[in-house]
Formats: structure tokens, C-alpha cells, sequence
């Protein structure tokens, strides 16, 4: 079985070659976006439109609360799992996205030099979240995610249940299953295929995303999410584009400093998820439009 993966930096087109592919062969799309996976988070995340979901099935968008923490471990856990179902359908997943952990995550598995650096970012996120919520606050979740070791820390210790859930996000698997189960090797392959644009000209790609994002109601979309009353201290909201509108909204920037600054992060962005796609000798670069580039990719697993 072989699992398609279409990869490259922000505003390759990407979903555009997934939904031309959808037109060729039977497919469903694991977005691997970790971004796209927060609920209200549409136009800063540059998700596929409501009609274009509706052409083929995709999975990992808005499945989340901006406040609710995610981790690249949980994606691969439920990804696989996801992709398993899809080859039982008799279609082909194809992993579409830029972040580059989570697709080690789901094709590779994630090793002890990427878990370091993530379990430092969940323990920081949850030691912050302990002083903010409380111990019981972060009991009850631990309840829903692994309730046979809430069952065992019912004095609800602090460290305990720090590390039960730094364990959960770090993996997707409770705590209580660490020691009986056994790391299994994936039972896919995976074919990689990157969208490649010259330097300049995936800039200039950016610079009109960025721009068209503002003049689609960016600044509207980010009021609302605040209106809710989520922080805008969130790990969701603290990204490109929405960092910059909140420092618009708040009078830090003007409106044209923080287009522009909008613009020079996702610069930015592009070019460190360019340095990671370039650790991947599998990935097989392609650089046409993007039907031509669907079927590039149908003619090379046929």
C-alpha cells in the first residue's frame, strides 16, 4: 500500500494539485496542516474553501478549539489510524501539507531527536497552563484522554499529571499503554512529492496570499475569535498572520506595517519549511501547474 504525499512551503499550491489528483483517481486528503486544525482559524490558515471540502473528503480540518493543545505525536497516532481506514475504502490517502513534523510523524514515526524538542514546547505549554487553570482543571482533561491513569492519580499530584499528559501529546497513547505495547513498523510506503517554485517567484505567490487574506476579512475573522474570549497569547493565534493582525487591532501597527510584516513571516516561514523538505532525498520536486503536476503524479504510480 502506498500512501501519496504532496508537500512544499506555504502558497505552493498544494490543495490546488490535491483537488486536480481528485479529479484523476479515488482519494481522500489527510491534511497536514497544524494550523488548519483549529476551528475559527479559516482565513489566516488559508483552509480549503466550504465547496472545495465538498469535492473530496478531507480529514484534520477543524477538529480542533484554538485553546485546546494538539502535538505532531497525537497527528501521527490518529493519522495512521485514519489512513488505515482509507486503504480499506480502496482509496489512496494523499497527506497534503507544509508542517514538516507532522508528516515525519504520520510516514516516518518521530524519533528521540525530534521528540526533544516537542516534549519542551508541550511541558512549557502545560507548566504555563498549571499556573493559569489549576491541577484540577488539568485532572479533568487528563480524565478524558487517559482515564486509567486520572484513576491513578487521584490525589491529582501536580507532576503526575504533568507528565501523564506531556506523555499523551507527546505520542497520542496513554500512559497507562507505554509499557504494553511495541512500536510497529508502518504497514505503507510512502511517495513523496514536492512543489517547487523559484525563489522569487514564491514570494511573489506569498505576497498576494498575504495580501488577499487582509482584503478577505482577516481583521474581522481575528475580532471574532477575541470576541469569544480566546487569549490572543494562544499557541493558535500566535502565527503569522494572526500575530500581526492582533498588533493591529491592539494600535501597534498600522495597517500597512502589518502587511507588510505579514508578508516577511511567511517569508520567513517558507524558507525554514524549504530547509526541512531539503533533509528529504525522497521527496521528487515538481514544478508546473497544477494539472499538469496531478498528472505527473497519477502516471508515476500507475
Amino acid at each position: 500500500m502506498t500512501l501519496l504525499a504532496i508537500v512544499g512551503p506555504t502558497a505552493s499550491g498544494k490543495t490546488a494539485v490535491s483537488l486536480e489528483l481528485a479529479k484523476l483517481i479515488d482519494i481522500e486528503i489527510i491534511s497536514a496542516d497544524s494550523r488548519q486544525i483549529y476551528k475559527h482559524l479559516d482565513i489566516g490558515t488559508a483552509k480549503p474553501t466550504k465547496d472545495e471540502l465538498k469535492k473530496v473528503k478531507h480529514h484534520f480540518i477543524d477538529i480542533v478549539e484554538p485553546d485546546e493543545y494538539y502535538s505532531a505525536g497525537l497527528f501521527g497516532n490518529q493519522a495512521d489510524v485514519i489512513a488505515n481506514q482509507i486503504f480499506s475504502r480502496k482509496k489512496i490517502p494523499v497527506l497534503v501539507g507544509g508542517s514538516g513534523l507532522y508528516i515525519k510523524a504520520l510516514c516516518e514515526g518521530l524519533f528521540d531527536e525530534d521528540a526533544s524538542e516537542i516534549r519542551d514546547s508541550i511541558r512549557k505549554e502545560l507548566s504555563d497552563r498549571l499556573t493559569r487553570e489549576g491541577s484540577v482543571k488539568l485532572y479533568e482533561e487528563l480524565g478524558k484522554v487517559d482515564n486509567d491513569s486520572a484513576k491513578l492519580y487521584s490525589d491529582k499530584n501536580p507532576r503526575r499529571i504533568l507528565r501523564a499528559l506531556e506523555y499523551f501529546y507527546l505520542t497520542g497513547k496513554p500512559l497507562t499503554k507505554a509499557h504494553s505495547e511495541k512500536k510497529t513498523d508502518k504497514n505503507f510506503k510512502t511517495k513523496y512529492f514536492g512543489i517547487y517554485f523559484e525563489r522569487e517567484e514564491l514570494y511573489k505567490r506569498i505576497n498576494v496570499r498575504a495580501e488577499q487574506m487582509w482584503e478577505m476579512g482577516l481583521i474581522k475573522e481575528t475580532e471574532k475569535v477575541l470576541k469569544m474570549g480566546y487569549s490572543p497569547g494562544l499557541n493558535s493565534l500566535n502565527t503569522v498572520g494572526y500575530k500581526e493582525c492582533i498588533s493591529y487591532i491592539n494600535g501597534v501597527l498600522s495597517k500597512d506595517e502589518a502587511i507588510e510584516l505579514t508578508k516577511r513571516n511567511t517569508r520567513r516561514y517558507a524558507k525554514r519549511q524549504m530547509t526541512w523538505f531539503r533533509k528529504n532525498k525522497y521527496i521528487e520536486w515538481l514544478s508546473n501547474d497544477s494539472k499538469e503536476i496531478a498528472r505527473i503524479i497519477v502516471r508515476s504510480i500507475l
